[in-house]
């Protein structure tokens, strides 16, 4: 997906890997899922360095088995650089976590009177996220057949379109980001305004 996305010419995309909530899975998978994420970071960080890929870390990574985490640190650091496309994997991630880190530290600027309560507008709410510096999603591809966004992205969801599929994840291939794409691409995105003319 990623290299479909990078010949594409997709400036940004994120994988919503592994939800704060899938740590209540039974270990077994976790641990297999864990392992997956390990073989991944170690075995594509050289076709992402020759494809100009950057990576970077989304949610608590704090959480993650410290090989995995560093096996992260290292694929980030090691594509800091890079400018062609940016991949943001959203692991141990969930919106409603993100939201009330970023509401913390902006309480805490305010307990420190650094910050007057009525300096807080969604802009500022937006650069505490841990998606701060990322463009918001123009478009969400919601696999498996659920009809649910499952806690990703709360605040940065607003205006995306969403695209559902029966595919599930592990089959979703470059033919069916090309289905995604075209249903985007037929749609009309008004961001709250009416249409023009």
């Amino acid at each position: 997906m990623v290299e479909a996305a990078r010949e594409l010419g997709i400036p940004y995309l994120t994988l919503f890997a592994f939800s704060s909530e899938n740590w209540q899975r039974p270990s077994a998978e976790v641990d297999f899922l864990m392992r997956l994420f390990h073989r991944y970071l170690v075995t594509e960080t050289k076709r992402l360095m020759k494809r100009d890929i950057r990576v970077v870390a989304l949610g608590d990574t704090e959480r993650l088995p410290p090989r995995v985490r560093q096996a992260l640190a290292e694929t980030v650091d090691a594509t800091k650089g890079n400018r062609a496309m940016t991949v943001a994997l959203a692991l141990s991630y969930g919106g409603r976590q993100d939201i009330a880190a970023a509401v913390r530290m902006i309480a805490q600027a305010v307990h420190k009177g650094e910050l007057a309560p009525d300096q807080i507008d969604e802009h500022m709410i937006q650069h505490a996220l841990t998606t701060d510096g990322l463009p918001d999603p123009d478009l969400l591809i919601r696999t498996s057949g659920e009809l649910r966004i499952s806690n990703f992205f709360l605040f940065q969801l607003a205006y995306t379109e969403l695209y559902f599929t029966d595919t599930l994840w592990p089959d979703f291939r470059e033919r069916e980001l090309l289905s995604a794409l075209a249903a985007y691409q037929s749609r009309e995105r008004r961001f709250g305004s009416i249409s023009p003319g």
